[in-house]
């Protein structure tokens, strides 16, 4: 048995205005429209169809702010419910180490100490799937040997931007691990891939969900004790056989924010690493996605509607206008609906700089597009301004917003299609196209499509404050109020 586990966390700074706090970078969707996370789901699936004899599934750790965003996504890859699924949410990141021994809990209780765990990243590229089921049984076997197992890359150039593995002697499948050295300076990058003894490290891994609860107890016994007693936690209050299981928030908090590398695998003398070859990419930076892209006759790139006029070596993505570059050399350009950036190339991994300064003023590109997404479907912001806010709000076909009631806002909606079943305070009421209902503050209220298409409203908002955090959920769907 193989278990793929999907680590979807992190907030991908390096890819802002794309990728945010509230729609991060597993969901960035690449050239063919699929996001890195359904291309995830997609491999995982492969996985249990060509390495399993029996019946596995997927188990997904992610933010509880992005369960419902990734059950869409999982949906997309997996239509037809081929494979089971389990979500474990976190109320809070912790980095790897604390995702992987939870998921570890997981497997080990439900499907024995020997299963094999496949650790993968939701925000990683891999080219040809082919090839890395093979790797993945390989890994497997060595795992079931009681190794550690890590995917070590074969280096196509001196890159500065990864971690490294030294590989020592060799196993039945893979070479042992001797270390792990961080980001290098370029000297000493060049002398790694010229011994041919070293590989990137890919931060993906396999291992029997006993071992590594073993090796962690034997390593790093203060985040082993608080694992297991946010496991125990957990139980008490739920059962392996829920699909949805969400960590509890006093213990989880206990857990070191530390990563699996620094946790384990650096410390462990039962590492192996798998040289790999699959056409990998952590998609870490604008210079990764822009390497996607066909160049032109001048080694421009474009993902969008553009226009290059006596321009060179320039990249630009747009989501949803033209734009033309006249007389530019050496640029990246992404432009959104509310942000636009400019940077050189060769200063990309810089980008976080600019989601750090956001932070500090408190503004909300750093965390939110003007496109929302949410369990029900999406809002928009077309306009705001002093006392008012107007919004974009579609429905999907039988969802509905939380029970409700605002403060210090008046909402006007207005049925643009669709249906739209209404509570207005005592009211309960049908609206159908260019039909409205006014809402003043304090009401409760609820919006619903009881169709089977999509529902699109105007929503007007007057008052003094039109924050979102101006909102008292009495009843919920998924779990909010």
């Amino acid at each position: 048995m193989i278990v793929p586990v999907i680590i979807s966390g992190g907030s991908g700074h390096r890819l802002w205005p794309v990728s945010r706090e509230g729609h991060p970078k597993p969901f960035m969707k690449l050239a063919d429209g699929e996001s890195l996370l359904a291309k995830t789901y997609r491999r995982a699936v492969a996985v249990i169809e060509s390495c399993c004899t029996v019946d596995s599934e997927i188990i997904t750790v992610t933010n509880r702010d992005h369960y419902f965003l990734s059950k869409d996504q999982l949906l997309a890859a997996d239509p037809k419910k081929q494979v089971a699924s389990t979500f474990l949410l976190e109320p809070e990141g912790r980095n790897t180490a604390p995702a992987i021994l939870m998921a570890a809990h997981f497997i080990a209780e439900k499907y024995g100490s020997d299963a094999v765990m496949l650790v993968m990243p939701a925000d990683h590229l891999i080219q040809n799937q082919h090839h890395f089921a093979g790797t993945v049984k390989d890994a497997a076997i060595l795992a079931e040997q009681g190794h550690l197992v890590t995917f070590g890359i074969v280096p196509t150039s001196p890159e500065t931007g990864f971690g490294y593995i030294e590989a020592g002697e060799g196993l039945s499948k893979g070479r042992k691990a001797l270390r792990f050295v961080e980001k290098p300076s370029f000297e000493k990058a060049q002398a790694y891939v010229e011994s041919g003894d070293f590989y990137w490290n890919s931060g993906m891994f396999c291992f029997q969900a006993g071992q590594v609860l073993k090796e962690m107890q034997r390593h790093s016994g203060d985040l082993f004790v608080a694992a297991q007693n946010c496991w125990q936690a957990l139980m008490a209050q739920s059962c392996v056989s829920t699909p949805m299981q969400e960590f509890p928030h006093k213990e989880f908090a206990q857990l070191p924010n530390i990563s699996i590398d620094y946790a384990l695998m650096e410390r462990s003398d039962n590492v192996a690493v798998i040289p790999s070859d699959f056409g990998w990419s952590d998609i870490g930076s604008w210079s990764a996605i822009k390497d996607l892209v066909q160049p032109d006759s001048d080694n421009n790139r474009a993902l969008g509607e553009v226009i290059f006029v006596d321009s060179q070596n320039t990249f630009v993505q747009s989501e949803d206008r033209l734009v033309a570059t006249v007389g530019v050399d050496n640029l990246m350009i992404i432009d959104t609906t509310d942000a636009l950036l400019v940077a050189n190339p060769d200063k990309s991994e810089a980008v976080k700089q600019v989601v750090l300064q956001l932070k500090s003023q408190g503004h909300e590109a750093h965390r939110l597009h003007r496109t929302v997404m949410r369990p029900w479907g999406t809002y928009t912001v077309i306009e705001e301004g002093a006392g008012f806010k107007i919004k974009r709000i579609e429905v999907k076909p039988g969802a509905s917003l939380s029970l409700q009631m605002h403060h210090h806002r008046n909402e006007h909606w207005i049925v643009v299609s669709g249906m739209a079943k209404v509570i207005n305070g005592e009211q309960e009421i049908l609206l159908g196209t260019n039909q409205s209902t006014y809402i003043p503050a304090g009401h409760k209220h609820r919006l619903e499509n009881p169709g089977l298409l999509d529902l699109v409203m105007i929503e007007v908002q007057s008052g003094q404050y039109l924050g979102e955090d101006d909102i008292v959920r009495f009843e919920d769907n998924y779990g909010r109020a």
